[in-house]
This record gives C-alpha cells, structure tokens and sequence, in this order.
C-alpha cells in the first residue's frame, strides 16, 4: 500500500480519502480500500456537509498510528483477496496488538 503523497502517485481527492489516527499521522488510501469499512462507508456517503462526506477526510482519535497503519493494510488485503477461494495468504498480525486491533477493527466493521 503506499501513501498517495509519499510514493509521488497522483490520484484524484475523490478516489482517495485520508484517515487520521490519534498521533495526527495521516494515511492517504484508495476509497474502495477505505469502504471495506461499513462504518468508515457510512461516513463517506452520509447526507449532509459533514468533513468526511466533503473532503473524504476521517479523524479517529481512539485508533494509535500503528493500529490505524494495520487496519490500512487489511483493507488492501480484504480488497485483493475479496473474491478469491483459493491461495489465500495468512494476514499477519502481531500478538502484542492484538487485543486493540480487535477492538479498533470491531468499531471499524472491518
């Protein structure tokens, strides 16, 4: 996965949205990654002129860079391997992280 703007890709504000985890660090992903989600989907297609509807921008002050960074990379994964039955790789997750990835993935509805 790369950050939009660390990787020099030029995407369109609109095929991307930018996640933000307690510590301020911003994670700019592809939406269709970010709508794994059902609540960050929510979000995004609420009515109204709510930040994350109009600039696809998501603050989570409870979620700590590392578990934000995680969560990220599942989307990926969830994404690419979405439709496949077959060779499906493991998607690792430390042990000593476990437990606050569950809880952050649980709110995310990932």
């Amino acid at each position: 996965w790369c950050q939009a703007a660390a990787c020099g890709h030029k995407a369109d504000a609109m095929d991307t949205v930018k996640l933000i985890s307690a510590e301020g660090f911003e994670f700019v992903i592809d939406r269709r990654a970010a709508m794994v989600s059902n609540t960050i989907k929510s979000m995004l297609s609420s009515q109204g002129s709510f930040t994350e509807t109009t600039q696809g921008e998501i603050s989570f002050p409870e979620i700590s860079t590392p578990i934000l960074e995680k969560i990220c990379q599942y989307f990926y994964y969830k994404l690419r391997y979405m439709n496949n039955t077959s060779n499906i790789p493991e998607f690792h997750i430390e042990p000593e992280i476990a437990l606050e990835l569950l809880m952050a993935a649980n709110y995310l509805d990932a």
